[in-house]
C-alpha cells in the first residue's frame, strides 16, 4: 500500500495565505486514492475567506457575470458569431489534447499548480505537456481548486470554503493572457455542487473556463470530509450541467470542459444516467495513483469511453514508476485530458 506524506503543519500555513485552512486528519491515507486518503483536503474553516453561501453571489445578477477589475477581453452576451477557444476553433476535442496542473492557489500540498505564481508554474507545465500532443494539438490548462472541502463546518455548516475570488481572477486572467484553460474544481463538503458554481458565474461565461467536479468531497448527510469518501448522484452532476450548458448557449461560447473524477465506483453510483449537454466536453477524469498495476485496475474498471471523454491523473510524489507520455498514448483509449497533480 502506497501512503502519502501529509504535512498538516505546513498545509495551514500556506493555505491560510489564501484564505483556507487545513487540519490533520486522523483517517489513513488508501492506495488508489488521489487525495492521500480522505481528508488531504479536509481543513477547519474558521480562517477568513470568500463564504461558500449560495446566496453571496445571485445568479443571473451584474454581480455573478461581471468580476471587479474583468478586462475588456471578458466575453459579450451581443449577437455575433460564436466565441474562440484559446487557441482557435470552437470544438475542443477531437483537434485538442488538454494537459493540465492541479492544486489551489498559495500552496503545493494539494497538487503541483500551487508551487508558484501562475506565470512560474506555466513554462513548466507547457513542457511537460509537449510529449503528450501524438496527432493532436495540445492545449496546455490550470485544473485550480476553486473551492476546498474542510473538517470543520464553518459558518454556513455546509464543511466547504471557496478561496478568494481574487485569486480565482489571477488565474483566469493570467490564463487568458497566455492563451491557457482554466478548469475550475469543486469540493463542496456538505453542500451541493449548483449553488457553488454559480458563485463562479463570472468566470463560466469566459470561452476558456470549465468545471470540475470531485465527488470525493462532496459528502452525504452527517458525514466529514477527512473521515468518509464521498459521492454525488448523476441527478446532482446533470443540474449542474444543465446549467454550464445554459451559459454556453446564452453566452456564445465554444465547446467547454465540464470534468468528473472518480476513482472509486461508489464515487458516481448511478454514473450511467449522467446526461451528455450541447456544448460541453463531458470527461469522466479516472484518479488514483499507486504502482502501475493498480492504476491500470483502476482505469480497466472504471472507464466508459462510449459515454464520457476520458482523463487520466499522474502524480509526481505517488505514482510508482509514473506513466510517461510515450505509455499514455499507446492506451487503448488514450485520454483526451491529462492532469498533473
Amino acid at each position: 500500500m502506497l501512503v502519502r506524506r501529509v504535512l498538516p503543519v505546513l498545509l495551514v500555513a500556506a493555505l491560510a495565505a489564501c484564505g483556507t485552512n487545513d487540519a490533520d486528519s486522523s483517517a489513513a491515507p488508501s492506495a488508489g486514492n488521489p487525495s492521500g486518503g480522505p481528508g488531504a483536503s479536509a481543513a477547519p474553516s474558521d480562517a477568513a475567506a470568500t463564504p461558500s453561501d449560495p446566496a453571496a453571489v445571485p445568479s443571473g445578477s451584474a454581480a455573478a457575470s461581471v468580476a471587479p477589475g474583468q478586462s475588456a477581453a471578458a466575453p459579450s452576451t451581443a449577437g455575433g458569431d460564436t466565441q474562440q477557444l484559446p487557441l482557435g476553433g470552437t470544438k475542443i476535442f477531437p483537434d485538442y489534447r488538454v494537459v493540465a496542473y492541479y492544486g489551489t492557489a498559495g500552496t503545493g500540498t494539494l497538487g503541483v499548480l500551487g508551487e508558484g505564481s501562475p506565470d512560474t508554474m506555466l513554462p513548466k507545465l507547457r513542457a511537460a505537456a509537449k510529449p503528450f500532443a501524438g496527432d493532436r494539438k495540445i492545449q496546455p490548462a490550470y485544473e485550480l481548486i476553486a473551492s476546498v472541502a474542510q473538517a470543520g463546518p464553518g459558518r454556513d455548516g455546509d464543511y466547504s470554503q471557496m478561496i478568494p475570488l481574487s485569486k480565482i481572477q489571477q488565474y483566469v486572467d493570467q490564463a487568458r493572457r497566455n492563451k491557457v484553460m482554466v478548469i475550475l474544481d469543486l469540493q463542496p463538503g456538505r453542500g451541493d455542487f449548483l449553488p457553488q458554481a454559480k458563485q463562479l458565474e463570472r468566470f463560466l461565461v469566459q470561452p476558456h473556463v470549465g468545471l470540475a467536479l470531485d465527488p470525493e468531497w462532496r459528502m452525504p448527510a452527517g458525514k466529514v470530509p477527512g473521515k468518509t469518501i464521498g459521492k454525488v448522484s448523476a441527478a446532482e452532476v446533470n443540474r449542474v450541467s444543465a446549467y454550464v450548458s445554459g451559459l454556453v448557449a446564452q453566452h456564445r461560447l465554444p465547446e467547454k470542459l465540464f470534468v468528473v473524477h472518480q476513482f472509486r465506483s461508489s464515487m458516481l453510483p448511478d454514473i450511467s444516467k449522467i446526461q451528455k449537454r450541447p456544448g460541453l466536453a463531458l470527461v469522466q477524469h479516472v484518479d488514483g495513483f499507486g504502482t502501475r498495476s493498480e492504476k491500470d485496475a483502476t482505469w480497466d474498471r472504471l472507464r466508459r469511453p462510449q459515454q464520457f471523454h476520458l482523463g487520466y491523473k499522474l502524480f509526481y510524489d505517488e505514482d510508482i514508476k509514473r506513466y510517461g507520455a510515450r505509455d499514455l498514448l499507446k492506451f487503448s483509449n488514450v485520454p483526451e485530458l491529462v492532469t498533473f497533480q
